[in-house]
């Protein structure tokens, strides 16, 4: 699957909306676009794309600009364990509408090199013992 077809993926069955008269339906490369369509009708899916795009993290990577909108690197591990970065653009004053930016289709796959988990310990005093 192409990056913009994996996003798409991931918020068909975060939406639980790949079904098709009732039937649960198997994303795949071929189908992954057509059912995005069905299911978007009516802008039925436009909580979940936003909840897709505003919910990355920040991958530092370089990313494009404007004189009107602020931007940023972002990335999100999708339904397959892959990882996809996109432009999160925000800002754009009173009158700004920063999520019409065509963002998903300029959407890229990402390698990570690393995870880590970070383990935190907080140590108390218990009872003395004399």
């Amino acid at each position: 699957m192409t990056p913009i077809q994996k996003i798409k993926a991931t918020i068909l069955m975060e939406a639980d909306l790949h079904s098709m008269n009732g039937v649960r339906q198997e994303i795949t490369d071929d189908n992954v676009d057509s059912l995005f369509e069905l299911a978007n009708q009516d802008w039925a899916l436009q909580d979940s794309i936003e909840e897709f795009r505003t919910g990355g993290e920040a991958s530092g990577l370089p990313c494009e600009y404007s004189r009107h909108y602020e931007s940023s690197a972002v990335a999100r591990q999708v339904f397959d364990g892959s990882w996809v970065g996109w432009t999160y653009w925000y800002g754009g004053g009173k009158h700004g509408e920063p999520e019409a930016v065509d963002w998903m289709e300029h959407a890229y796959q990402l390698d990570v090199e690393e995870e880590r988990l970070v383990v935190v310990r907080t140590f108390s005093l218990t009872e003395v013992i004399k």
